[in-house]
């Protein structure tokens, strides 16, 4: 694939994934990825240590769909709606054909009762790969800048 065409495809991956969270479609959020995958959501302090501590961590999309299962039935937490910023994305690929992706991301949180304010923000560390003709992520690594979360981490990041 010319690097142009990579580079756009990439774009619209990002976009829809991020679209998908922004808009409260979480029940396609395991389709962009295959299955078994690796998500987590790690602050940065455990991954440069590398200590194996995840404040979320799933290995396939049926582990996706519990998560999304919590959120819908059995967390208990203020609405609020999300607006993820992704920038600065670089593209390696793989002798393989797959596609190591880092990104910026800063995700901001309104709350009926606090207004918008800057929830987290961070780095994707993305390994992704070509599925039936579509990009998918095998590995979605979230390094949190912040080693706190201010309030709750219900939504995926």
């Amino acid at each position: 694939m010319d690097p142009y065409a990579l580079r756009c495809a990439v774009d619209e991956l990002y976009a829809d994934y991020v679209a998908c969270l922004d808009e409260d479609e979480l029940e396609r959020w395991p389709e962009f990825f295959t299955d078994p995958c690796l998500y987590k959501i790690v602050p940065r302090e455990n991954y440069e240590r590398d200590l194996p501590l995840a404040l979320v961590m799933c290995e396939s999309q049926g582990m996706l769909r519990d998560r999304v299962a919590a959120v819908r039935k059995t967390n208990v937490f203020t609405p609020r709606a999300l607006r993820h910023l992704v920038s600065s994305i670089r593209i390696s690929e793989e002798p393989d054909g797959g596609l190591r992706v880092r990104a910026n991301f800063a995700l901001l949180q309104s709350t009926i009762d606090q207004g918008v304010a800057v929830f987290n923000a961070g780095r994707y560390l993305d390994h992704l790969v070509r599925l039936d003709g579509r990009l998918k992520f095998q590995e979605k690594l979230c390094i949190l800048d912040g080693n706190l979360i201010a309030g709750s981490l219900i939504y995926p990041v």
